[in-house]
C-alpha cells in the first residue's frame, strides 16, 4: 500500500478486519494514527483526513451543515447513516468515492 487511499480501499475489502464494530470513529482514529505515523518516520503525510482537512470542509455541505462541526467528520457521518437507517462505513465509502471523484476532476481540469 503506497498511499492512504490504498489502505482505504482495502479496508472498503474487509471492513471487519480493520475496522471494530464498523465504525467511523474507529477508522478516523486509524487514519490519524496513520499520519502520525508518517510524520515520526519522515514521510510525507496525507491529511486530507485530519480534524479540519480537505474532507472534513468538502462533507459539511453535502451532510447540509453550515459551518464545521467541532465533532469532526466521523461523529457526522454516524449521525447521518443513522438518521437515513445505513451502516456509517457504507456511507463514509459512498461520501469518499464523491469526495475522490471530484478532487478527480478538478486536477484534470485545473491549467498546467
Amino acid at each position: 500500500m503506497d498511499t492512504i487511499y490504498d489502505f482505504l480501499d482495502d479496508v472498503r475489502l474487509r471492513p471487519s478486519m480493520y475496522v471494530r464494530g464498523s465504525s467511523v470513529l474507529h477508522l478516523q482514529s486509524i487514519l490519524y494514527g496513520y499520519r502520525v505515523a508518517c510524520e515520526i518516520h519522515g514521510v510525507p503525510a496525507q491529511t486530507d483526513f485530519d480534524h479540519l482537512g480537505p474532507f472534513s470542509e468538502w462533507l459539511w455541505p453535502r451532510l447540509n451543515m453550515p459551518y464545521s462541526s467541532s465533532l469532526g467528520w466521523a461523529v457526522e457521518i454516524e449521525r447521518a447513516a443513522e438518521a437515513v437507517g445505513i451502516p456509517s462505513l457504507t456511507m463514509f465509502f459512498d461520501l469518499l468515492d464523491e469526495f475522490r471523484a471530484e478532487r478527480d476532476d478538478a486536477a484534470r481540469d485545473a491549467p498546467r
